[in-house]
């Protein structure tokens, strides 16, 4: 195990993100990338659980767009629960939340099939579930090389100390939520260049996205997301699988009556 260096924490204080390379490998990388094509060979068809289409033009367009996820990886193979409790991934966590007691938010496979992989646009996590301490930080798995030819993820550095922007997404009818994209464009967006094993930790204020996967091979990542032990969420209590799943320290505070035994 290797913690980050004061340099690594610092840069993410700076940056809202840190690159950790082949932060993942061996036998284990080998295992989930198996595991991970099995998963989605079975899910397809369209039998899967969420599928970004691309923005409104994409579809009045006529473009065949898209991001194919499943969520709750880790109630479908023990390798992805297994990951969940990587020292050297929970190491870095601790260091840039500056927290021992960890638990989980969701676990998200994000698939980008090749030549029609739609742009995600850039946006921050944070409005998709608000926390009051805003503790919630992600960890990108990379299953495959990635770069801006086949949909990397871009960052913009140190949106993080912006706080929550404007939510330019839907108001109505649908759960996609971006920034203002003439402010945040993609092309003014840091590439992150990233090879098989590679893990990005950023904030969920930090601005992100993702190009379209112009290859001809898939591109496969792998979301973590975890949040302070102590941290509550602002728009009501997470239901699905694992949520609040004490993957490192204790939480102490969490409500033990049994009113509350079906809660996450």
């Amino acid at each position: 195990m290797v913690r980050l260096t004061k340099e690594q924490v610092q840069f993410y204080k700076e940056n809202g993100y840190i690159h950790l390379k082949k932060l993942i490998k061996g036998k284990e990388l080998e295992r989930m990338s198996e595991e991970y094509d099995k998963l989605f060979s079975l899910k397809q068809n369209n039998k899967i659980d969420a599928a970004w289409v691309g923005t409104d033009e994409d579809r009045t367009g006529g473009n065949n767009l898209t991001v194919k996820a499943i969520h709750n990886l880790q109630m479908h193979n023990e390798v992805f629960g297994k990951y969940l409790y990587n020292e050297d991934l929970l190491d870095a966590f601790e260091d840039v939340m500056g927290t021992k007691n960890i638990v989980l938010h969701h676990t998200k496979a994000n698939n980008k099939p090749p030549e029609k992989g739609a742009h995600y646009p850039m946006h921050q996590d944070y409005h998709y579930f608000p926390y009051e301490k805003d503790s919630v930080v992600a960890a990108a798995l990379f299953l495959d090389a990635a770069t801006p030819h086949n949909g990397t993820l871009f960052v913009y550095p140190g949106s993080h100390k912006l706080g929550p922007l404007e939510d330019f997404g839907p108001k109505e009818g649908s759960n996609f939520h971006y920034v203002d994209q003439n402010k945040f464009s993609i092309e003014g967006a840091t590439p992150l260049n990233v090879e098989p094993g590679d893990v990005v930790i950023f904030s969920y204020f930090t601005v992100h996205g993702s190009t379209p996967n112009l290859s001809s091979k898939t591109r496969r990542m792998l979301l973590v997301q975890v949040h302070d032990a102590h941290d509550k969420p602002l728009t009501g209590v997470p239901t699905w699988p694992g949520a609040g799943w004490v993957l490192r320290g204790s939480n102490l505070n969490r409500d033990a009556s049994i009113a509350k035994r079906y809660e996450a």
